[in-house]
């Protein structure tokens, strides 16, 4: 195959697939077929409670026997509605990240609305989440709902004020934005780093080290300010932390530095699961136990982290609740309905597993080797 050649279609010269059918079954023949009006058969796909189970149960039979497909385009020209909501999400596979969009899609699907998901760069700035929005826009969305980590420009909405929006922006809703269509729905990442230093401190150790994440993301920011004021208002020392860019391999090299640097620390938060997964391995190499010389918190509770060889502990996130309360305020929005609360964080809860260990009767601050 040439460079080119794979840039073609190819063209078949067999006819050895059935020709289309000339025409498409339309609403009137399943009304037919079924022996009904064509009002049931419309109150059938929309699922209205106003419909006999038996007769239900004939017109969906009618559109199985004719293969009746339901024309989206065309309900959305009559209804002036397209019922589409847009997920403006940064390209990336990250379990955080895929969690909301999947829980996103799930919710609207639920409420009767179709999703569609426009990707920006890794590390794209907010000229490029504009670019997303418009083309979102441009695709018929009707709300958009925003799985980007980064801090951004209060003002980026703004031109949007007219549009229902639902973003993760943390801490008081921005001056700059006072659009009643817009809210903000996120998880507390502050409270779920506290959380985790608290759950270590409690536990007798003094010197609990953290691995950030990388500078730029706010979760990594939150998560950080809460193990900082947790350490801070137990009169704990505060080791500077590593950062890492949220990957196995990076926990594992943010943790090496750590004990390179001599640091003494008895104790390990990590800002996410992958992040922890890399730094036990660390540890386990330069003959540290975990829990036994070193307990390790992560962040995220990923499905594989209870079967890891040391059960990890970690920081749960509810995506689906806050998949499912973002696509909700959205829908309130375009239906008319009020929303009670702007602004919604939902709460991180802990999960504590063996990394984390027993409670230390006489905590000691030996460096790890």
């Amino acid at each position: 195959m040439t460079a080119q050649s794979w840039r073609r279609c190819p063209v078949s010269t067999t006819h050895d697939r059935p020709a289309r059918p000339t025409g498409s079954v339309v609403m009137v023949d399943v009304a037919r077929e079924a022996g009904v009006s064509q009002k049931t058969v419309s109150r059938v796909v929309n699922d209205s409670p106003q419909v006999r189970p038996e007769v239900r149960e004939r017109v969906l039979a009618a559109i199985d026997r004719l293969g009746y497909r339901r024309n989206g385009a065309a309900r959305a020209l009559a209804a002036g509605r397209t019922h589409l909501i847009a997920i403006v999400a940064m390209g990336s596979p990250l379990y955080g990240i895929s969690e909301h969009v999947i829980g996103a899609e799930r919710a609207a699907r639920e409420r009767g609305y179709s999703t569609v998901v426009v990707a920006t760069g890794e590390d794209g700035d907010d000229s490029e989440v504009r670019r997303a929005i418009d083309r979102a826009l441009a695709l018929g969305a009707e709300g958009l709902l925003l799985v980007e980590p980064f801090r951004r420009d209060p003002a980026l909405l703004v031109p949007y004020a007219d549009v229902p929006v639902v973003s993760p922006q943390h801490g008081d809703a921005p001056d700059a934005d006072r659009s009643p269509l817009h809210s903000h729905v996120t998880t507390d990442e502050e409270h779920g780093g506290r959380l985790a230093a608290e759950h270590l401190l409690d536990l007798g150790h003094r010197r609990v080290a953290h691995l950030a994440g990388p500078r730029a993301w706010q979760p990594a920011e939150l998560r950080e300010l809460g193990w900082r004021s947790a350490l801070e208002g137990a009169g704990a020392p505060v080791v500077e932390p590593v950062r890492g860019d949220w990957s196995a391999r990076s926990g594992y090299q943010a943790a090496q530095e750590l004990l390179d640097r001599g640091e003494s620390f008895t104790a390990l938060f990590a800002a996410n699961d992958a992040m922890a997964v890399g730094a036990v391995r660390a540890l386990v190499e330069r003959g540290l136990g975990v829990p036994r010389d070193v307990a390790v918190v992560g962040f995220d509770d990923l499905p594989e982290s209870e079967f890891q060889v040391v059960p990890l502990s970690s920081v749960r996130q509810d995506f689906q609740a806050m998949a499912r309360l973002s696509v909700e305020h959205i829908v309130c929005a375009l239906e008319g309905q009020p929303v009670e609360r702007r602004r919604v964080d939902v709460r991180a809860s802990l999960v504590v597993r063996a990394s984390s260990g027993d409670r230390r009767e006489a905590p000691g601050d030996a460096p790890a080797p």
